[in-house]
Order: C-alpha cells, then sequence, then structure tokens
C-alpha cells in the first residue's frame, strides 16, 4: 500500500495553510468589506464553472438507472441526516454545540462530483451513472441543503435562525449554474479542453471563501472557544459517521441485488459530501462568527473520505480484477472442453 495514500494532497494542505494565513492575519473592517464582494463573484463564477463542466451525454447515459440514483440520493439526503442526528448524544460528550452544528450541516451537503467519479472508476465501477447520481445530487443538494438545515440546525442552536432564505441560493448558486449550462454549447469543447486550468479556479475560489469565513470567525474569537479535546472529538465523530455509512451503503447495495459494478457507484458516491458545493453555500447560508466552525467538520471529513475511499477503491479493483480474471479463464476451459 502507498503511503501517499495516508497522506494530504496538496489542495487539503493548502487549505490548513489557509485557516492558519486567517488564524494569524485575519482580514477585517474595509478589507474584509472588499474580500466579501470578491467572494460573492468567486463563488458565482464557481457554479458557472460546475455548470459549463457538466455533460449532457454523460448524464444521458446514465440517467436510466432509477434504481442506483435512487439508493445514492437516499444515502446523501436522508440516511446521512439520521445518522446525524443519532450520534447527537456522542457529540454532546466529545464536540461543542458550534461544531455539532456544523456536523449536522456536513450531513446534509450533496455528494462530490469529481471524488466520487474518480474513486469509482478508480474501482471499475459503473462510472456512467455515478456522473448522473453525483451530477443530480449537486443539483437537488441547490434546493434541499438549505431546507433540511434549516429543519435540523433550527432547535440546535440560536444560529439556526440566522439561515438565509433560499431565494439566496437561487441568486448566488442556481443561476450561475443554470447560466454555466447554458454557455455549455458555445463553451463547453474549451471547457473540457483546459479542465486542468479550471480545476485551479475551483480550487482558488474556494481558498477564498475559507479566508473570509475563517477571519470573520477568528475576529470573533474562533479558537478561543474551541478547546483542542473537542477538535480531537470531532475526527472520532466524523471517523464513526464515515464508517457507518461507508457500510450503510455497501450493505444496501448488496440486499437490493445490485452487481458489484452499481455497488462501487453507491458506496463511493453515496458517502461523499462536497467541499466545493459545501462551503459556498455555507458561506451564503450562515452568519460570519459562526462559519468558521461550521466548515471545520466539513474539511476535515473531505480528507479523511479521499484516504478511506482511496485505499477502498484500490481494493474493489484488485477483487474486480481477480474476478476478471476468473471469468475469463473459465471461458477459455469451457471453450476447450466442447467437442
Amino acid at each position: 500500500m502507498s503511503l501517499s495514500n495516508y497522506l494530504p494532497d496538496k489542495f487539503t494542505l493548502s487549505l490548513v495553510l489557509t485557516v492558519a494565513l486567517a488564524s494569524v492575519l485575519p482580514c477585517a473592517g474595509q478589507v474584509a468589506q472588499a474580500f466579501d464582494v470578491v467572494t460573492a463573484v468567486a463563488i458565482g463564477l464557481l457554479f458557472f464553472l460546475h455548470g459549463a463542466k457538466l455533460s449532457r451525454d454523460a448524464v444521458k447515459a446514465g440517467a436510466m438507472h432509477w434504481r442506483l440514483h435512487l439508493c445514492v440520493l437516499t444515502m446523501t439526503f436522508v440516511i446521512f441526516p439520521l445518522f446525524g442526528l443519532g450520534l447527537k448524544p456522542l457529540a454532546n460528550l466529545i464536540v461543542t454545540p458550534d461544531l455539532y452544528l456544523g456536523f449536522l450541516f456536513l450531513c446534509v451537503l450533496p455528494s462530490t462530483v469529481q471524488s466520487s467519479i474518480a474513486l469509482t472508476a478508480m474501482a471499475r465501477g459503473n462510472v456512467p451513472a455515478g456522473i448522473c447520481s453525483a451530477s443530480a445530487s449537486t443539483m437537488i443538494g441547490i434546493f434541499l441543503t438549505p431546507a433540511l438545515a434549516g429543519m435540523l440546525m433550527a432547535t440546535e442552536t440560536s444560529a439556526g435562525g440566522s439561515l438565509k432564505s433560499v431565494s439566496s441560493i437561487v441568486m448566488q448558486l442556481l443561476l450561475p449554474f443554470i447560466a454555466g449550462q447554458i454557455a455549455r454549447r458555445w463553451i463547453g469543447p474549451w471547457v473540457d479542453k483546459h479542465k486542468a486550468v479550471l480545476k485551479f479556479v475551483d480550487q482558488g475560489s474556494i481558498l477564498l471563501v475559507v479566508y473570509t469565513a475563517f477571519s470573520a470567525s477568528v475576529n470573533q474569537g474562533l479558537w478561543q472557544r474551541l478547546p483542542m479535546l473537542a477538535l480531537v472529538g470531532l475526527v472520532v465523530l466524523i471517523g464513526v459517521l464515515l464508517a457507518l455509512v461507508l457500510m450503510t451503503s455497501r450493505f444496501a447495495s448488496r440486499r437490493l441485488g445490485f452487481p458489484r459494478e452499481d455497488e462501487v457507484t453507491i458506496v463511493f458516491c453515496g458517502s461523499q459530501k462536497s467541499l466545493a458545493s459545501g462551503i459556498p453555500i455555507a458561506k451564503v447560508l450562515f452568519a460570519s462568527h459562526t462559519i468558521g466552525a461550521v466548515i471545520l467538520p466539513l474539511m476535515l471529513f473531505h480528507q479523511m473520505q479521499l484516504m478511506v475511499c482511496a485505499v477502498l477503491a484500490q481494493r474493489y479493483a484488485r477483487r474486480n480484477a481477480v474476478s476478471a480474471a476468473n471469468e475469463v479463464c473459465a471461458a477459455s476451459h469451457s471453450a476447450r472442453s466442447r467437442p
């Protein structure tokens, strides 16, 4: 097993450095106001690119596999929130109320597209269906995440009352996404050709949102309210959540009779949470003094899901390779035994 599977990627390291910078040199005053304007533009650009990168042909290729999509969406928007609520007794013992608020927010987010598809492909799963499921999750999440967040969090802390209206989500996230889909007919080939370059635009936008979000929270005393033991407890809580989701998705896919390729898709698309969607949505929904604690669980879950699922994907790939080799050998033996 390669050591790189257990090490943070470059983007995760960039997130850590961004949080450190915001902790030491947080923006404030007129500089913070300027950053807020730039951040709003960056969020719009981020979702415009999401729309422009979404291939309609890829969506159509897997759209008919409705049982698989329903299973993935159920994992993402039903099972995850139920686990979030069910783990509240443990959370009350090991994390602060603000971190549990962020933990619940993590549970209602849509699935990620890029890492879900990459892991599904690595594990030799049903990639077209995975693209469709992950993309549908992103679009549905624009509406469903704010609604679920309002229901789950309103009774947890006063932060639930600070959630903005869904119209803000529509204006800042959905409309740019739709504009990107419309513009794809003209800019689609250019976007597909320059995905490596546009990846830096995506990541740069997220880093900018993280910096402004943590700056606002640091100015409100974020780190004074978060003891080290609570951060350790958060890692434990996230680990338990990820383990429960992975086991449930695998068990459900097998009980429902899905083939191995579809099981892979359900496991990886149903267990991921989107950092690219989650941080901008949090920026729109939450008050500035709570947003740092809200997105911290998501950032930790992002790295943990990549490390654990990369190892799991390699195991699936080896198992599928062995199965394919056995099928070839069996077919060859059957052909030789014929008179």
